[in-house]
């Protein structure tokens, strides 16, 4: 295994920080200091980081189906629901990748690898987020254009999606909606731009991850074939960087 992967397997930070580490000569392996960032090491290696003894961590991947009514966060001074309400202590360690605010229900992925929660947010990489979206009135092409193109959510901040219509009345639009940014309440911000409010939201995927076979406050661990799957996916988004 390569150095920064096995610091970052410890917990106490990601690849690209561990390899800031081992350039600053902080890192010494069996005694001796490295600063070779593709030195690799192996389970039999005695790994130090600021003359303190790390080791891998055995990481735990979730999917969460997060209902309205819940904050994505693990305490609130104002003393409202957290998702950890709903989670047992023994996942209180783990983090959500990213956030659904407090009106939106769906998928969250939780994890305590933070290697790979820096990976799925990092905005350089572009991971795709899927959305169900509800909105009062009719949505035209011309919306979904607008969208695509780019609207200004706040002063400077432009905010993109690839939208579809999923169903259309005049007094109601169901869409799915595919973000690559992670900008706050970006959705409800670029429809309220538009004119038209939210009156539901759902993450349905996150990478390729999904919601299907879960219910509303249920959890449930993610395969390692789909962790797999998932490094995959994030390491080729990666290469077209």
């Amino acid at each position: 295994m390569r150095l920064n992967k096995y610091i970052a397997a410890s917990g106490i930070c990601s690849r690209r920080k561990a390899d800031e580490l081992i350039e600053s000569g902080v890192v010494s392996v069996n005694g001796k200091k490295v600063v070779e960032l593709g030195f690799s090491v192996n389970e039999k290696d005695k790994v130090f980081v600021k003359n303190e003894l790390i080791r891998p961590k055995k990481f735990e991947y979730y999917r969460f189906y997060k209902p309205t009514g819940y904050i994505t966060t693990s305490d609130d001074e104002k003393d409202r629901k957290i998702i950890y309400d709903l989670l047992p202590p023994a996942m209180h360690n783990l983090k959500p990748v990213g956030r659904l605010d407090r009106d939106s229900s769906g998928l969250i992925i939780l994890t305590n690898d933070g290697d790979l929660i820096n990976e799925l947010t990092h905005p350089s990489i572009k991971v795709p987020k899927v959305y169900v979206v509800s909105v009062e009135g009719k949505v035209s092409l011309h919306h979904l254009e607008k969208m695509a193109q780019g609207i200004e959510i706040e002063k400077g901040k432009n905010a993109y999606a690839d939208t579809l219509i999923l169903e259309s009345t005049n007094k109601k639009t169901i869409l799915q909606v595919t973000l690559y940014q992670g900008l706050n309440r970006q959705i409800r911000k670029m429809f309220e731009n538009l004119g038209f409010e939210v009156t539901s939201l759902k993450r349905i995927q996150h990478a390729t991850i999904t919601l299907e076979g879960l219910k509303k406050g249920q959890f449930k661990p993610i395969k390692p074939l789909q962790v797999k799957e998932l490094r995959n996916f994030l390491s080729k988004l990666e290469q077209k960087k």
